[in-house]
């Protein structure tokens, strides 16, 4: 039986329209989250993963806006009934079967009351550095208790000891102490794990992971990702992890998202990925990975030939096309390669799977 969707991106542009032009940080992407599973989105800097991210909850910076496209959103029905207006339902639930609100996250007022009751709640997100995104001028209790409370119906002593326990939770040694402590008082792995208390503080069905092992050591980085696996067990949430690692993906992911310039070149279930990844972009990536024990002698590693072109100037046809092996003139700069169904979930954006 295929798990549950969660949540269903479709068709989502959005754009920074900014005095030099418009940026097309998110141009068409398609992808689904599905309930209890891990997705990992990859790519180079500047591929739009942060910003398709930031999309779902509607924090995109200005001047950036979601212009096109939807994010449905399928709210478990342990969450159904809070802030339900707008929302489509899927099953009546009368014999007693699970009821599925479907709420289009992007036709949602940024600054209304229904997307912050699913902020924080339903899908909550830890940012790339902690240190920026929490306030240095609160303690790390008082930002992890207002979420709490934003939320739910505790008190000011039970949100202090709910925190106490998410402190617990996440390894952080004599709770009670660290939460009248100030985040410049503690270590960049302390921090990353106050941002998962604090994303965890509402036991939400999505946690997007924006990269948070980027400002962390890799033994800290081994420990939060061991931490985010015992957390999903425990708290049967999705996860929605950008990185620019593959050996992390290959340690967590259920699904992978390859993200260029905007656009999906590729995606699949993780073993598939790896083992037959199809898109030249993926092939690349992969072989970009260091590799121990294949030859005694010295090799350079591969490299992607190019850079991500400039965003004001993106070139004609597949955004991939100037920095691709198997570029074909007067097609791949010409046509922009629509989605490609290759089977068993399996999708990618390149001219050379064009049936015939």
């Amino acid at each position: 039986m295929e798990t549950p969707v969660l949540i269903e991106i479709k068709n989502l542009k959005t754009h920074f329209f900014l005095d030099e032009g418009t940026v097309q940080a998110v141009n068409g992407v398609d992808f689904t989250i599905h309930q209890h599973k891990t997705l990992c989105v990859v790519g180079e800097s500047g591929c739009g993963k942060s910003v398709t991210a930031r999309s779902i909850l509607q924090i995109v910076d200005q001047p950036g806006r979601i212009v096109e496209g939807e994010i449905l959103y399928h709210r478990p029905d342990r969450l159904t009934g809070i802030g339900s207006s707008g929302t489509t339902p899927n099953g009546n639930g009368a014999d007693g079967s699970s009821t599925t609100e479907i709420i289009d996250l992007a036709a949602l007022n940024p600054r209304g009351r229904q997307i912050r009751e699913i902020r924080g709640q339903d899908i909550s997100m830890i940012f790339q550095e902690p240190m920026t995104s929490l306030s240095p001028i609160h303690t790390v209790g008082n930002q992890i208790t207002e979420a709490i409370k934003l939320h739910t119906d505790m008190l000011d002593e039970e949100a202090d000891e709910h925190a106490i326990e998410l402190l617990r939770r996440v390894g952080i040694p004599r709770p009670e102490e660290r939460l009248g402590t100030y985040p410049f008082e503690l270590s960049g792995g302390m921090r990353q794990r106050v941002m998962i208390a604090m994303a965890l503080s509402c036991n939400p069905a999505l946690l997007i992971a924006d990269e948070p092992t980027t400002a962390v050591d890799v033994t800290t980085q081994a420990q939060i990702l061991e931490l985010l696996e015992e957390l999903q067990d425990e708290f049967g949430m999705a996860i929605m992890l950008i990185t620019h690692d593959l050996g992390v993906v290959a340690e967590m992911a259920d699904d992978v998202v390859v993200m260029y310039l905007g656009q999906v070149a590729e995606r699949g279930d993780v073993d598939s990925i790896f083992h037959d990844p199809k898109h030249p972009y993926t092939q690349s990536l992969l072989k970009s990975i260091p590799r121990l024990g294949i030859s005694r002698t010295l090799q350079r590693l591969d490299s992607i030939r190019g850079m991500v072109p400039d965003p004001y100037n993106r070139p004609t046809g597949c955004m991939f096309g100037p920095r691709c092996d198997h570029f074909m003139p007067g097609r791949c700069d010409a046509i922009n390669p629509p989605a490609i169904q290759l089977g068993d979930g399996r999708e990618v954006h390149c001219l050379l799977y064009e049936e015939e």
